[in-house]
């Protein structure tokens, strides 16, 4: 059965089943489709009924969806060959894709990011691939070197970087890619997904305004809101 996200004028987005072999041709399809870099993360396991991440810790914050091993950068391939033998030997460990390399992610949350995407189709401009998480948070995909960039860029808009919920990961960070499933809360998916049209990445400049533009508006209201 297929998910799709609504609430929004973007194209529906096409959710996997959480199955192994769904892992498997995901992680395959990133390398060999769109020429990202996967590693295997940890995984979520059956334990006493419930399903607990590999790495054994009770209050892991990630569950099922971090590194499973500390060389983790160098254990990332492009290769679709080398990844079918890493998802074939686990089958259920998460898709982690490292940023900083083919792209970077700008990270806002998720009422903030579809104000914005909402924003950006009205004016047209050329957006990447956009991920939803379970945690209420969207990820941009923008070009390498966002992270040098963003802050003096949202500064120029009049804005705070230490006031706004807007986070870029870079080189020495990663994000969980679809199918990957987060604890119980659900799984990562695609609010717009790779498609041939979206190949050329934006660079941050691009979005930067709508992006802060609606995480400052929620910052704002969030204040408003505190007695």
């Amino acid at each position: 059965m297929e998910e799709t996200i609504t609430g929004t004028d973007t194209e529906p987005a096409q959710i996997p089943k959480q199955r192994g072999e769904q892992l498997l041709d995901s992680a395959v399809r990133y390398a060999e489709e769109r020429h990202w870099d996967v590693f295997p993360g940890t995984s979520l396991e059956p334990h006493e009924g419930v399903e607990r991440c590999s790495c054994a810790d009770t209050t892991c914050p990630k569950p099922g969806a971090h590194p499973a091993r500390p060389d983790w950068a160098t254990q990332a391939t492009g290769s679709a060959v080398a990844a079918r033998r890493l998802w074939s030997k686990n089958p259920r460990a998460s898709i982690l894709l490292p940023t900083g390399r083919t792209f970077d992610a700008i990270d806002v949350p998720e009422s903030a990011g579809f104000l914005a995407l909402a924003r950006m189709e009205r004016m047209d401009l050329t957006l990447g691939p956009v991920t939803c998480t379970p945690d209420r948070r969207m990820l941009f995909f923008v070009l390498p070197g966002a992270g040098a960039k963003v802050p003096d860029l949202v500064r120029k808009l009049g804005w705070s970087p230490a006031a706004v919920d807007l986070i870029t990961r870079g080189e020495g960070d990663y994000v969980a890619a679809p199918p990957t499933r987060i604890g119980g809360s659900g799984a990562v998916q695609w609010a717009r997904r790779p498609t041939p049209a979206n190949r050329w990445l934006p660079d941050a400049e691009e979005l930067i305004s709508p992006l802060a533009y609606a995480c400052g508006r929620e910052a704002a209201a969030a204040r408003g809101r505190r007695p």
